[in-house]
């Protein structure tokens, strides 16, 4: 018989990352692993003993699809940096007490760069002990930011969600655009890639101009040069809308959000809070050009958009999900499971698997090629490369007007009588 399989969430959720949780466990019960335990809060919660039985609260496929329907971690996660090895042994030596008291055969951790140094890290020390468990990392981030990877799981859903609030955002600063100048600038997530904040060019379509300008942190960021484009643009019109990533940097490498108050917060691997860029430029731009400004900040609200999930996502997401299981099955350890881009048109992908050492706290950042020669604006090969994964979309399940989400401290709410309310 089969050992058990434990499976963890890790870094910031996305709106999909639930969805290769249900591939894991729908892949791992069909193969005949025993149980599937999900550590609650990530490897830092597991240390403490923290886990569940997932048959527990997915008993059937109801339950199977409000999880892939569900954002943020389903379990819980965590930003907990492994040590070295050799700096602490003892940090090794109960993760590994818990994986054989609980009979683990697989362990899967869902997450982006940080989430798979900690994969190397545990199969690393595997291979010093020679413990019977198998590693594999599970692709997730928002960011896109993995590398090997052609894209990861949680993005497309992002850009969707990012585009189609641009677009929204541009509608409503158009309608109050009478006699009156107004700029609007666009916070979004990515930390230093840029690919969500490229992917607000989605919105430019027949209905609708897209923004204006789009700064992404792989070109250096100077503050004057933008007010001064964002004054030419008012000289031709009356709206102005700006995005920009949260992690553009000027060309001495400083953050432009480190002239806030807010980032000065440090995670556990040392990235520092990035928040403010809109608000700081707006100001700046008021100021300057003394007209009215508005900084808009999706903040979270980028990665928790399950109602506007792209269908595309969710099948790639739980595919990823099912892959990780049938690697570890197959004799793989000490990998993620890749995507591949088979074709764009018809647009198909598969999976693959490649060493974590290649890809753990690496960075894969948008070529310069993608960014037009003037550094505010991306190239229509940018939007080949995102436009397919937004496609499709993955109905919410509706309950009295509103999505309903599985969630573990409701276990024994009756979610089939309750869909059928309406």
């Amino acid at each position: 018989m089969k050992g058990n399989v434990l499976v963890g969430q890790s870094g910031g959720p996305t709106a999909v990352i639930n969805s290769s949780l249900a591939g894991v466990f729908k892949n791992a019960m069909e193969r005949g692993y025993n149980k599937v335990y999900g550590m609650r809060y990530g490897i830092q919660g597991f240390m403490d003993e923290q886990y569940i039985d997932l048959s527990d609260h997915i008993k059937n496929e109801l339950d199977l699809e409000l999880l892939k329907r569900t954002p943020s971690a389903f379990l819980g996660t965590c930003r907990y940096k492994l040590p070295e090895i050799h700096e602490d042994r003892a940090v090794y030596e109960r993760i590994f007490e818990l994986l054989d008291k609980l009979d683990i055969e697989v362990f899967i951790y869902i997450g982006g760069n940080d989430s798979m140094d900690t994969i190397r890290k545990l199969f690393d020390y595997s291979l010093l002990t020679g413990a019977k468990q198998k590693f594999v990392g599970c692709p997730k981030t928002i960011d896109n930011d993995l590398a090997i990877t052609d894209h990861t799981p949680g993005f497309g859903s992002a850009a969707k969600y990012i585009a189609t609030s641009t677009k929204e955002i541009i509608r409503d600063a158009m309608g109050f655009s009478y006699k009156k100048k107004n700029v609007n600038i666009v916070e979004i997530m990515g930390r230093n890639a840029g690919w969500l904040t490229g992917s607000a060019a989605l919105s430019r379509s027949e209905d609708c101009e897209g923004p204006d300008l789009i700064y992404l942190p792989e070109v250096p960021f100077d503050t004057e040069a933008f007010v001064q484009k964002v004054k030419a643009l008012l000289d031709k019109k009356d709206v102005v809308v700006a995005v920009v990533s949260e992690g553009i940097k000027t060309a001495d490498g400083k953050y432009v959000c480190e002239n806030t108050a807010g980032s000065t917060t440090k995670d556990a691997f040392g990235h520092i809070q990035m928040t403010g860029t809109a608000a700081y430029l707006a100001e700046v731009v008021h100021n300057e050009l003394n007209c009215k400004t508005r900084a808009i900040e999706l903040s979270t609200l980028q990665r928790a958009a399950a109602h506007l999930a792209s269908k595309i996502d969710v099948d790639e997401a739980f595919n990823v999900g099912g892959a990780t299981v049938k690697a570890a099955d197959e004799g793989s350890s000490g990998v993620m499971v890749v995507i591949d881009r088979v074709s764009d048109d018809p647009y198909q992908s598969a999976t693959g698997v490649y060493d974590v050492h290649r890809i753990a706290n690496g960075e894969k950042v948008v070529p310069r090629k993608w960014i037009n020669k003037a550094g505010d604006y991306v190239t229509e090969e940018f939007l080949d490369y995102v436009r397919p994964l937004i496609q499709g979309h993955y109905m919410p399940m509706m309950v009295e007007g509103l999505p309903r989400h599985l969630n573990m401290n409701l276990k024994n709410y009756d979610w089939a009588r309750s869909t059928t309310r309406k």
